[in-house]
């Protein structure tokens, strides 16, 4: 019977947006998120190729991805100045989550192609995970529920004012 046994009950009721599939796009998210507000669309950071956000759906708190202002689908596609764009951004942004939330190591990487695990696969975008040692149990896996520590608004109040000076002190090269 539902509530018996020796486990507790993990409440995410911000999942059931989620889970019941909603406001679907008709375009491309990552295209559109750049016309919204900053703190709507989770934005933490804007350069002159690339901007950075938290993800709406993420695998641990501070779960962030670096995505070029263009539409292209794969990392070939990308000019010299994006990918030097987006790649001091991913530095930088490691830094600050290191400064603010101290995990202990990084999952970064980019799945292209919907083959490869992309979720969004005509749009090019990098993964920044932070991890923590004892951060992954069987709740994931039994329950497909992963529990998070920290809303995302918080999260963002928190990271912004960090990436936003990591941002500006490397990504500012000639030009930028």
């Amino acid at each position: 019977m539902c509530g018996e046994g020796p486990y507790e009950i993990l409440w995410t009721p911000w999942r059931m947006r989620y889970i019941e599939g909603h406001e679907r796009s008709r375009g491309c998210v990552f295209c559109e998120l750049p016309g919204r507000e900053d703190r709507e669309a989770l934005i933490l950071y804007r350069g002159r190729h690339a901007y950075v956000v938290l993800n709406k759906y993420p695998y641990n708190t501070a779960h962030t991805m670096i995505v070029p202002y263009r539409h292209v689908a794969s990392l070939l596609d990308l000019g010299d100045e994006e990918l030097r764009e987006i790649a001091v951004m991913t530095r930088a942004v490691m830094r600050a989550i290191k400064e603010e939330y101290r995990p202990h190591a990084f999952n970064v990487g980019a799945n292209i192609g919907e083959p490869a695990g992309a979720g969004i696969a005509g749009h090019f975008h990098v993964h920044i995970v932070p991890r923590w040692c004892g951060d992954t149990n069987f709740t994931m896996i039994l329950a497909r529920t992963k529990v998070l520590p920290e809303s995302l608004d918080r999260t963002w109040e928190r990271l912004r004012p960090r990436v936003e000076e990591a941002c500006r002190r490397e990504c500012a090269g000639p030009g930028g």
